[in-house]
């Protein structure tokens, strides 16, 4: 029932919301906020004087170059064998449109390339995915070497239903985590739409227990930052970043991939008993395995108990051996001794065979010309476009070839070797 009262209103008491008029509603830009919806970026390249558009993609090519930070090369103890718990919201938050074509499908997309290239990268190690809707959580995948499971797992995901539960799925993260091995490293990472949780209890007992179990947590928030997930992440040794776009949401879940340093309290080197199973060759009878209690010809026999399991790397389900090869130790190796950052060396110094010392391409302007190279590497025009604001080459600070971009990222992310110091 509304209370009528004859005493006077002041005009400051009145909120007028179109005291702003129309002006009040255009973004920077003097457009509409609805008129943003769609990106024009073909208005960001303007000709010059002359009519060209090279001047513009020199400079946006230099843009992109100064956002190319230095690689940590720093020789420190990382945590090679690593088990990663995945948290993703599927509340009705993730159903918004900012990101294309919705965030839930940005988010799986981008899950999906992360999780190839985290196996790819940290061969040794263990992934498990949990989702959180409707105030619940649910385990989707058990802690497992196999990034098909989880690619496979990660498609029929795209329900959304009510609000997440950011203490349920920490809890039954902590849980998942508890049949892990003391001398690997525990980490979550949270995909996030939604600006509120629906929790069951006291989040603080959690965030104690997160810091007791000495699990770094970590958080991909796509709508802004909330000070209880910045909070956990800061307090459990975890980064919290918000992104503004696909691309940098693909930057900030990759840099998850690369292993972070010890904790002080873990910081101990300790001998960790491996097996070096043999494939089974020439079976002429399928034999079951103990991972999946399925038939099969192929696989491979634990050192120990001889039982037989599917792929590696994995823990023996009957004598509880971490089962690996060696190419994988080898592939995990090269986290604890990094490549040194390239410098970037002035068009003054002449190379040695005046070309590229990785792809051999000529310089041209101090720039590798890669016209007859780009069929062989893909990604080269790019860089070839990225290089030209700036002298493009860079020297090894050990053996002193001179390398271009593409080469330098190709030697960073994916060789880990630099041709000329081997």
């Amino acid at each position: 029932m509304a209370i009528k009262s004859n005493e006077p209103v002041d005009d400051d008491d009145y909120i007028d919301i179109d005291d702003t008029g129309p002006e009040g509603l255009k973004g920077a830009d003097g457009g509409y906020a609805w008129e943003e919806e769609y990106k024009r970026s073909w208005d960001a390249i303007q000709e010059d004087d002359s009519g060209s558009i090279q001047s513009a993609v020199k400079h946006m090519s230099e843009q992109l170059r100064r956002k190319r930070r230095p690689r940590d090369t720093e020789a420190i103890q990382r945590g090679i064998i690593r088990h990663l718990v995945i948290i993703v919201d599927q509340s009705d938050s993730m159903g918004i449109k900012d990101m294309m074509p919705s965030r839930i499908h940005a988010t799986l997309s981008m899950l999906g390339m992360f999780v190839s290239e985290f196996f790819d990268q940290n061969p040794i190690s263990q992934i498990s995915i949990i989702t959180t809707k409707d105030g619940l959580a649910e385990k989707l995948t058990d802690l497992s070497g196999n990034p098909m499971d989880h690619v496979n797992a990660l498609k029929g995901t795209k329900d959304l239903a009510g609000e997440p539960s950011l203490q349920n799925a920490l809890e039954l993260a902590m849980h998942n985590l508890r049949r892990a091995p003391t001398h690997g490293v525990r980490e979550i990472v949270c995909v996030f739409g939604s600006l509120t949780t629906c929790d069951p209890g006291d989040i603080e007992k959690t965030l104690e227990a997160l810091k007791n179990a000495q699990v770094r947590v970590s958080m991909v928030h796509l709508a802004a930052e909330v000070h209880v997930f910045r909070r956990i992440c800061r307090e459990t040794k975890g980064e919290y970043m918000v992104p503004d776009s696909e691309h940098t949401m693909k930057d900030a879940l990759f840099d998850y991939i690369p292993p972070p340093p010890m904790l002080s309290a873990k910081a101990t080197a300790d001998m960790i008993q491996m097996g070096f199973p043999i494939k089974a060759n020439n079976v002429q009878v399928p034999t079951p395995c103990v991972c999946h209690h399925e038939l099969s010809f192929s696989g491979y026999i634990c050192p120990r108990c001889k039982a037989k399991v599917c792929s590696l790397p994995t823990d023996c389900d009957v004598c509880g051996l971490p089962l690996v090869s060696a190419p994988h130790l080898a592939r995990s190796y090269h986290h604890m001794f990094p490549e040194d950052n390239y410098e970037e060396a002035p068009v003054a110094e002449d190379p040695r065979d005046g070309a590229c010392f990785g792809c051999g391409a000529q310089w041209i302007d101090g720039a590798a010309a890669h016209q007859q190279t780009n069929e062989a590497l893909p990604h080269v025009a790019a860089a070839a476009a990225a290089v030209a604001a700036g002298t493009g080459r860079f020297k090894c600070p050990r053996c002193k070839h001179e390398f271009c971009l593409d080469c330098d990222i190709f030697i960073h992310e994916t060789l880990h070797n630099c041709p000329g110091c081997v």
